[in-house]
């Protein structure tokens, strides 16, 4: 079984950045790693979950149109941690972000963490 323990939410006034931190209870070997897709996923309260960035172990990570050119996802294969970096923040990204990883028919969500916007 894994957890994901998101951490770097917080309140921060438009313009400026967050970083986001999410943490794999298990670490992955190289080869396993190829099998792993993890994302960034947001929610406002009544609306659905959202994607807003995904990263794979080779190939470009993908974004949402909303957040592109502003958010960066990484990861630091070592620590097993997933980043997402957001900068030029606007009220509109209010929202829960979860951390998601998916192998196979597996699917691990984090327990959220809160980003407020203020104008």
């Amino acid at each position: 079984q894994v957890q994901l323990v998101e951490s770097g939410g917080g309140s921060v006034q438009a313009g400026g950045s967050l970083r986001l931190s999410c943490e794999a209870s298990v670490s992955v070997n190289s080869i396993d790693d190829m099998a792993w897709y993890r994302a960034w996923y947001r929610q406002v309260p009544g609306n659905q979950r959202e994607l807003v960035a995904s990263i794979k172990r080779f190939g470009s990570p993908m974004y949402a149109e909303r957040v592109k050119d502003r958010f960066t996802i990484s990861r630091d294969m070592p620590k097993n941690t997933m980043y997402l970096q957001m900068n030029s923040l606007k009220p509109e990204d209010t929202s829960v972000y979860f951390c998601y990883a998916r192998k196979g028919a597996s699917n691990y969500w984090g327990q959220g963490t809160q980003v407020t916007v203020s104008s």
